[in-house]
């Protein structure tokens, strides 16, 4: 109900507005999906990861074994791990990773329980090598053009996750997995972590939003410089540039970015999911208009929030002094 009073009211709000804010309220039914968990055929294998804090790094060949996703469970309810595992490859994007990550994707995007992402590697020093070269060389000329369109749009696709995505890079993240880690809503880094995007070095330009995400994140001045050069920089020096939300030490298992995410979403997980959501919309779409349509486009998100019950739990949470108990409703 909460759902169908909210986008109404999005569309009464944004009926006579620019094409911005129209895209806005298209988006904003991705945040009141069907509440079925939508695991379909890509049901996380629970068996494959141990119930530890970190996740568990198997190695395989088999391409099934090149994305291993994890719902945690308990007090992390809510919160979803999506593991690179192309060893061999660096992990490398391929066609097969960019299919699994499509899928995986689909589903985190119609499940309402889910509260938050955590994009990270299960391969120890590295997060993601970039386009897989050795596939990209066996294609012919005209199949280069349409793969990287595709994967394009799987990162345009993981930037509009409706929850949350925190990108943990606890290796090298370059070229397309910098591009990666740049359509998540926040980047935590291990001061080893090197990144950049180098396309250049091969004659062509950063293609799945670099181009675009890093200014953004930066500033057009220093993305240039780091563009133009081909420049890589450790985590460290990716937090002073804004690069990155955080930088920690790397421990003895590699994961210290994994860790320093997780904390992050455990703090994401009591709040208010709806309210999480509509905030991230309103940031998103916001940042990208003038000022007065951003404000018009905080006021519809408010709108779908007034109707839910999530916000009556908060207030009477306050009233008893007591921890409110949000149902994403």
């Amino acid at each position: 109900m909460a759902g169908l009073v909210g986008r109404r009211s999005l569309l009464q709000a944004f009926r006579a507005c620019t094409a911005d804010r129209e895209r806005v309220c298209r988006l904003s039914a991705v945040c009141f999906s069907s509440p079925h968990c939508g695991r379909g055929h890509n049901a996380p294998d629970q068996a494959s990861f141990a119930r530890t804090r970190a996740p568990v790094r198997h190695y395989s060949s088999d391409p099934k074994d090149d994305l291993r996703v994890r719902y945690l469970d308990g007090e992390d309810a809510g919160i979803v791990v999506v593991g690179l595992n192309r060893p061999k490859a660096k992990n490398a994007i391929s066609k097969n990773l960019v299919k699994m990550m499509y899928d995986t994707v689909e589903d985190v995007k119609k499940n309402n329980k889910v509260r938050s992402v955590i994009l990270c590697s299960v391969v120890p020093g590295i997060f993601c090598a970039g386009a897989d070269l050795k596939e990209r060389a066996k294609m012919h000329q005209s199949e280069v053009g349409p793969f990287v369109s595709k994967a394009r749009g799987l990162i345009t696709e993981l930037g509009n996750l409706p929850m949350p995505v925190i990108a943990a890079i606890d290796g090298a993240a370059l070229g397309g997995g910098l591009e990666m880690a740049l359509a998540c809503d926040i980047r935590i880094a291990a001061n080893s972590a090197k990144m950049g995007l180098v396309e250049t070095k091969l004659a062509i330009i950063p293609g799945a939003g670099g181009t675009q995400r890093l200014p953004r994140a930066i500033g057009v001045s220093l993305a240039k410089e780091l563009i133009f050069a081909a420049k890589v920089v450790d985590g460290v020096e990716a937090c002073r540039l804004g690069l990155v939300n955080h930088s920690v030490e790397q421990n003895e298992s590699g994961d210290a970015a994994y860790l320093r995410a997780l904390e992050l979403a455990r703090e994401i997980n009591p709040q208010g999911p709806i309210a999480v959501r509509m905030a991230k919309l309103a940031i998103n779409q916001g940042i990208e208009v003038d000022l007065s349509t951003g404000l018009a486009i905080e006021e519809a998100c408010y709108s779908q929030v007034i109707p839910t019950k999530d916000r009556l739990e908060g207030l009477a949470a306050f009233k008893e002094k007591r921890r409110p108990h949000f149902k994403g409703e």
